[in-house]
């Protein structure tokens, strides 16, 4: 015979951040969630891959009855998956809280955990938590206070990488279309690639990189599910068709024709050399 202990996660590091009642709407806060998901795989913390459970989001709606009220009772929807369960759940709940009050029954309204049904597109009562106990709201003598200083704080900034919000602003100064911002910032694969292409070709304007790079590129990798980082094509070898493009040794349209064909067989010989054997 014999024993065995199940530590579940033991030696996964959690990461727990709580704002206050900071938010006023189910979009807001999806966003603020999807910023703190851009930091968490910018700063390598993890994947923030939510439904694999990487990264999960629990919000806590309370209303009141005018802008001078105090807030309500606060209900919990627990271990939403997507941001866009989120934004539901919030809505939803809103919504729900805010009849309950004006028909006056706000006596209905009370502290519990509840979960977010994506059939039903509703939140569904799971357990009452009325007791400060029942949320363990005291010191946990295991886990001892942790002192940050100034120092450390500075220590770290000094090592840290471009933040989201940082290559927001510079793609934005570059002239980089909006929507190609977004993409960019989102995906650290597809920022990194794009920036070494862009550095391969000072005389060119980035509008003429991210079309390709956002547009062809990132198609390809959708259809192929792969990464930027798994491209035969490296971003020295899309500058050299960019270039070629450029200079008009061949055109718009004849790239998006041989662009297929350099993914597929990443081009040793150089691109220009691959095009004169084409008779392009």
């Amino acid at each position: 015979t014999g024993s065995a202990a199940d530590y579940n996660r033991a030696g996964v590091p959690l990461l727990e951040i709580v704002t206050g009642p900071d938010f006023r709407s189910g979009k807001e806060a999806a966003e603020y969630g999807a910023e703190l998901r851009r930091l968490v795989r910018t700063l390598g913390v993890g994947n923030g891959n939510m439904q694999e459970g990487s990264m999960r989001c629990d919000v806590n709606i309370s209303v009141r009855a005018s802008p001078d009220a105090p807030l309500g009772t606060k209900v919990e929807v627990k271990n939403m998956n997507s941001f866009t369960a989120m934004q539901k759940a919030i809505e939803y709940e809103t919504q729900r809280q805010t009849t309950l009050l004006r028909e006056g029954r706000g006596a209905e309204i009370v502290q519990e955990t509840r979960t977010w049904d994506e059939n039903g597109a509703c939140t569904v009562s799971m357990r009452k938590k009325e007791g400060l106990a029942d949320y363990r709201y005291f010191p946990e003598p295991d886990l001892p206070p942790l002192v940050v200083t100034k120092a450390d704080v500075d220590r770290v900034k000094a090592v840290m990488p471009e933040l989201p919000s940082q290559k927001r602003a510079r793609y934005a100064g570059l002239g980089v279309p909006p929507d190609a911002v977004l993409y960019l910032a989102e995906d650290l694969d597809a920022a990194s690639y794009f920036d070494a292409t862009l550095a391969a070709l000072p005389n060119v304007t980035p509008k003429e990189v991210v079309k390709w790079v956002v547009g062809d590129l990132a198609a390809y990798c959708k259809n192929e599910k792969c990464n930027f980082a798994d491209l035969q094509v490296t971003p020295a070898v899309l500058a050299e068709f960019v270039q070629l493009v450029e200079e008009s040794v061949i055109s718009g349209k004849i790239g998006k024709e041989i662009l297929p064909e350099l993914l597929a067989s990443a081009v040793p010989e150089g691109v220009r050399s691959y095009v004169q054997s084409k008779g392009l």
